[in-house]
């Protein structure tokens, strides 16, 4: 775990009523869900039932060139991924859309999420003697769906059965040679769309962000539960785990989503100025700026400045030439990677009383340096302020937060962490204003992370490298066994 929460994955699929570039189309749909992913990327295309496939390890910019695209062909249809994997390592062999070829054709599958029985399955798949290519939780739902279509009359048939086994979050874009289904499960983790753009053409998506970028527009959220087929004849819904109690990511609002995508009919970044705001009434600071962390401590930032009145700055610039995954290649650099990605507007903070916003403190980490950097360009006092509450638990629907170990706040009082990062005082927003800053009551978020009260059971392995793990203590796989 770095100092900061990894992102989630990012799905796409299109389903166009005519042969086109699908794939310039799913490739700009990615650039927009790069945020949920930096680790690897992928495409496929369905050009009347043959999937073309390119996928590889890095950004999508980096895995895609003019040929690859050229080389995927047009279609009527396409499914894409970013993964950030929060099951099995970042190689290329868990890049993801998985492809599958079984007895009554091909499917590929692009998920987002995390199992909490992925393991049991995976144990009872392999003793039925199913042979793994990956260590990722996807394709145990892939072999679950390919289990269920050889025995169902349909791939829609084979995806609701594979969802009554499969537990815990999932946002899935399934294809076919004939048919595009996007699946949520029933407490509704992981944000999942639906929209369309002029031509026709179905777009489902991880967050709209995705679907406006190549033109769409949201039509609404797939539900909980919902699983939606598009096919030649239009589309059709099926309810069938609807009705659950919700349980969506407030994580989501904090940090992972884009400010300008729009979930359940509250925009990203008017629940970040929310968060702003209920900080201000939190905790009434005395400072001469308020600064934001970019990126996504900026909204919050600019809603502590609107409501207390203390001026809004702009306290850091961010290189943007810096990926998200830059590689730190010895210690000395990975003590300075804050700095390369970010440097002090000193003029904004010089002999001043800074009130510092970001979205979390994890481990503390990334904090230390960003204070330091403050206290060096001249701020006189700095006052850390997260717009989440303090993380005390671990996650098993998909952020990568394995166990209480390197969670800073599970070990230390506010005061110790002030200390510890090097701020004069340090806040977080309470749980209580957490529940309300989209707007509603709160009662339909997991928050899990923040109070413990997990809606599922917990799993039995937790461990991000369980397969890994797995694959090493089973003697059958030791090379000299």
């Amino acid at each position: 775990m770095t100092g900061h929460i990894h992102e989630e994955c990012g799905v796409f699929g299109i389903f166009a009523k005519e042969r086109q570039k699908v794939a310039s189309t799913a490739y700009y749909a990615l650039f927009a869900l790069q945020h949920r992913g930096q680790e690897s990327a992928g495409i496929v295309v369905n050009d009347d039932g043959v999937f073309n496939t390119h996928k590889d390890v890095g950004l999508v910019n980096d895995v895609f060139s003019q040929e690859t695209l050229e080389k995927l062909g047009e279609g009527n249809m396409a499914i894409g991924h970013v993964r950030y994997g929060t099951t099995g390592t970042g190689g290329r062999e868990n890049a993801q859309p998985i492809v599958v070829n079984h007895l009554k054709g091909n499917m590929a599958l692009a998920h987002n999420g995390n199992l909490i029985n992925s393991y049991e399955l995976r144990t009872e798949l392999e003793n039925e003697g199913s042979i793994f290519h990956t260590t990722s939780d996807t394709e145990v739902i892939s072999y679950m769906i390919t289990k269920e279509r050889v025995r169902t009359r349909s791939i829609e048939e084979a995806v609701l059965a594979a969802m009554g086994r499969i537990k815990g979050a999932y946002s899935l874009v399934v294809m076919s040679p004939s048919k595009l289904i996007a699946a949520r499960d029933p407490q509704g983790f992981r944000p999942l769309c639906y929209g369309q753009r002029e031509d026709g053409s179905w777009l489902i998506a991880s967050e709209s962000c995705a679907i406006s970028a190549v033109g769409g527009h949201k039509i609404r959220e797939v539900e909980p539960g919902e699983m939606i087929v598009f096919t030649k004849d239009g589309i059709k819904s099926c309810r069938d785990y609807c009705g659950q109690k919700k349980a969506f990511c407030v994580f989501e609002y904090f940090y992972t989503a884009r400010p300008d995508s729009e979930i359940d009919g509250c925009y990203v970044h008017d629940a970040r100025l929310q968060a702003g705001r209920f900080l201000a009434e939190e905790y009434k600071i005395d400072a001469d700026v308020v600064v934001g962390v970019p990126d996504s401590g900026l909204d919050a930032a600019m809603g502590y400045a609107q409501a207390s009145g203390i001026p809004y700055g702009i306290g850091f610039l961010k290189n943007k030439y810096i990926g998200r995954t830059f590689i730190a290649p010895d210690q000395k650099m990975r003590e300075d990677r804050v700095r390369i990605k970010l440097n002090v507007i000193a003029s904004e903070v010089k002999g001043k009383r800074v009130i510092l916003v970001d979205d979390s403190i994890v481990r503390g980490t990334t904090s230390i340096p960003i204070v330091k950097q403050l206290r060096d360009a001249g701020a006189t006092e700095v006052h850390f302020l997260s717009s989440a509450p303090k993380f005390l638990n671990p996650c098993y629907y998909g952020t990568d937060i394995a166990s209480r170990d390197n969670l800073i706040a599970c070990h230390h009082t506010t005061e110790e962490i002030a200390k510890i990062i090097g701020a004069d005082s340090v806040g977080y927003l309470s749980l209580e204003h957490a529940r309300h800053i989209a707007g509603t009551d709160g009662s339909e978020f997991c928050m899990a992370c923040f109070d413990g009260v997990y809606p599922t059971e917990e799993p039995v392995e937790t461990d991000k490298s369980r397969f890994e793990r797995h694959i090493s203590d089973n003697p059958k796989f030791r090379k000299n066994a």
